[in-house]
């Protein structure tokens, strides 16, 4: 399982330090580049309502598996586009696999969970950041040595797609389980539907603002910081790539360490105390900026947001009384609307302005799950 969220991170992260590079190449705006990479999250909301059902019937391991071997080809036609049209055209197909490819791993990490008996969703997000570091470290090592982008892409997209085959092999065997408490039917009496749907829309809208926001702030690393690096700050292209490793690599730490801090202190409380960590580290940031701090800035948005996305997760797949993979699926989903906000609303306020100011959607993130971290739940007895 870890193999499967290792791959997932990585694939996307080998392209993401080369974006300027593609940028540059396409001659995009912030805008066009924006309106591209909102591409993905538009492929990602249109597949990702769908992820329930293909996981019910092929099951969440296979999903996955299947998911990750065509992500690491697109990417590779996304590195190659010759036009933007085919650039936005392959970041849109990228969303749809990738939106159905996370909702598997995710609830076949969940099911890997309930035979635990304990929090460890967490630590598979770990093993995604690492694979994202480990993915934006191969991509800064590719561009240090002047290895061209289609070669890099063929030999990281071949390597993880392998890894992701091997993997299936250890995936958990049968049926995905139900989600939820498991209700009698004198239970599921006493609770009607119809009187069950309001609050359960209700508690899903919350998680889904608090996944939203943790998605925010991983989109800006992953498509902004080293465009913010290199052009707004002057750092050169490899240091520029150090941006986006900074958070994600702050964020690998932060999962590693979230299940036991999830366990010790609650959902609640480590969301209030990641929130308060991203608005003020991005928020000092952007206040004062420089290279240094700016990486230190990045750094503790990436610990900041570490524990929100599989809080959310978690949390939706535990409502009670749904079918198996919905409630995580239907958060999942409405997550990706981050992906889609974020580049569109980044991109035109760059333009209109600059983008260190655009960048202050992340501090605004973290104050929001402050506010929203009532959906979460306190510590268990």
């Amino acid at each position: 399982m870890s193999a499967l969220f290792f791959t997932n991170g990585a694939i996307y992260a080998n392209v993401i330090p080369r974006f300027p590079e593609i940028k540059d190449a396409l001659g995009l705006s912030d805008t066009l580049y924006g309106a591209s990479i909102a591409a993905m999250p538009v492929g990602a909301l249109l597949s990702g309502l769908a992820a329930a059902a293909i996981i019910r019937r092929l099951g969440s391991g296979r999903v996955a598996v299947i998911g990750s071997v065509l992500l690491a080809a697109t990417m590779l036609g996304v590195g190659l586009a010759p036009v933007p049209i085919l650039f936005a055209l392959g970041l849109f197909l990228a969303g749809v696999l990738d939106s159905v490819t996370d909702v598997g791993q995710n609830a076949h990490g969940l099911r890997v969970q309930k035979r635990y008996g304990r929090s460890i969703i967490n630590g598979f997000h770990a093993i995604w950041s690492l694979g994202a570091v480990v993915g934006g470290f191969m991509s800064a090592g590719a561009i240090a040595i002047g290895l061209p982008l289609g070669v890099h892409l063929a030999i990281t997209g071949a390597l993880f797609a392998a890894t992701a085959i091997v993997a299936l092999r250890f995936c958990l065997p049968g049926p995905e389980e139900e989600s939820g408490d498991a209700e009698t039917p004198t239970t599921a009496a006493a609770a009607p539907t119809a009187r069950r749907t309001p609050r359960i829309a209700l508690v899903m809208a919350g998680l889904a603002v608090i996944a939203i926001a943790g998605t925010i702030v991983e989109e800006v690393g992953s498509s902004w910081a080293t465009l913010y690096m290199r052009e707004s700050l002057g750092a050169p292209a490899a240091l520029a790539a150090m941006g986006f490793i900074a958070l994600i690599g702050f964020q690998f730490i932060g999962r590693l360490v979230g299940d036991r801090l999830v366990d010790r202190f609650g959902q609640r409380m480590v969301a209030v105390a990641g929130g308060a960590l991203v608005a003020v580290g991005m928020g000092s940031a952007l206040a004062w900026p420089s290279v240094p701090l700016t990486l230190v800035g990045f750094a503790a948005a990436g610990f900041g947001v570490a524990t929100l996305v599989p809080a959310a997760m978690h949390a939706a797949d535990e409502l009670p009384g749904l079918r198996p993979g919905t409630g995580l699926t239907v958060v999942t989903w409405l997550m990706r609307l981050g992906f889609l906000i974020s580049p569109l609303v980044i991109g035109t306020v760059s333009d209109a302005t600059e983008l260190r100011v655009s960048l202050v959607i992340v501090p605004v993130a973290g104050l929001l799950v402050i506010a929203l971290s009532g959906f979460l739940e306190r510590r268990r007895a």
